[in-house]
């Protein structure tokens, strides 16, 4: 029975280790995205026009 408190308590703190772990990293901005913004950037027009048709052949599918 005492095997049980050790491996609940070591679970324990291995559970607060990667959380500590877990909230350094996010503070020091490793999930950051720095990718992402500067592919939008270059797929923005292409967005804007497709929405453009889209709303185009709904108006004439109204008419």
């Amino acid at each position: 029975m005492s095997v049980i408190y050790i491996l609940i308590t070591v679970s324990i703190v291995v559970a607060v280790v990667f959380l500590i772990a877990f909230i350094k990293a996010v503070k020091s901005g490793q999930y950051d995205d720095d990718y992402t913004p500067s592919v939008r950037m270059l797929f923005d027009d292409e967005l804007k026009k497709s929405s453009s048709k889209i709303i185009e052949v709904e108006k004439q599918k109204s008419i």
